[in-house]
């Protein structure tokens, strides 16, 4: 069976749940904007008697909550973190699998290259990646647009999901880079969500502390942040730059460790 197809097939059911998610998760928070404001709440006011920590932890920051596009900015926040475990957790454990299933041996007797099957896993884990990303545009315009009331929040939309994706890409290819590299399977997958979830927790305590800007590099969650994003005239050319960079190197290494190491089977 093509090795592209059989990874599509062994995801699909993940995928899904994932995908059922996402769109839970926009629809429950734009209910609870609907509730915010027929109770004639107003969020601004709301948000700034919070703690700076709570602030941070919300994303609040620099964001005008008054309109849909600026809440969709906090909800957007979430919504990374969601994209990019997953990401992670499937870049690591769609390399990983075969030694943890012991089904490598099975594998590497196809008249395959390592090169290719790993082209093949990679080409099923973007299409993933791509599909999840889809959804979770769709469900946000679908969503979110019926509370707009005359805002035209798709532009804004479709920035925040052009910036998620280059970050899904970023730690799908750090979760492979891991997986190719590290000499036990079955810790891959905690290492990637690991790794992941620590640059999510420096990226909080850089707005908590608001002394320690010079770090915003060493964590991919300031690299498309909403408030710069919608509010700062788009992508940061210099973090743009870095992703890149920093889904070569990953790529690179994959395909260097992989074909180096010895596969448990």
């Amino acid at each position: 069976m093509n090795i592209f197809i059989r990874e599509l097939k062994a995801n699909r059911k993940a995928l899904i749940i994932w995908c059922i998610g996402v769109v839970f998760l926009v629809g429950s928070g734009m209910s609870k904007y609907a509730g915010m404001y027929s109770s004639g709440q107003s969020m601004n006011n709301l948000m700034a008697d919070l703690p700076k920590s709570l602030q941070a932890m919300f994303g609040v920051g620099g964001l005008d909550l008054s309109k849909v596009s600026g809440y969709y900015g906090i909800l957007f926040i979430y919504l990374l973190v969601m994209a990019t475990i997953h990401a992670a957790m499937l870049g690591s454990s769609i390399l990983s699998k075969e030694e943890r299933d012991k089904t490598s041996e099975f594998l590497m007797v196809k008249p395959v290259s390592r090169n290719q099957v790993l082209s093949a896993k990679l080409c099923a884990a973007i299409m993933n990646v791509i599909i999840f990303n889809v959804v979770m545009l769709v469900s946000s315009i679908g969503l979110v647009n019926p509370y707009a009331k005359g805002e035209n929040v798709i532009p804004d939309i479709l920035l925040l999901m052009g910036g998620m994706f280059i970050l899904q890409l970023l730690f799908l290819m750090l979760g492979m880079a891991i997986a190719a590299i590290s000499k036990h399977p079955k810790r891959a997958v905690s290492l990637s969500t690991g790794i992941l979830l620590a640059t999510f927790i420096l990226s909080m305590m850089i707005d908590i502390s608001g002394q320690i800007d010079a770090l915003k590099y060493v964590t991919p969650f300031k690299y498309f942040e909403a408030k710069q994003v919608m509010y700062g005239g788009g992508y940061d050319p210099v973090f743009v730059i870095l992703s890149v960079v920093i889904i070569a190197v990953s790529l690179f290494a994959t395909y260097y460790f992989y074909n180096k190491r010895d596969l448990t089977v």
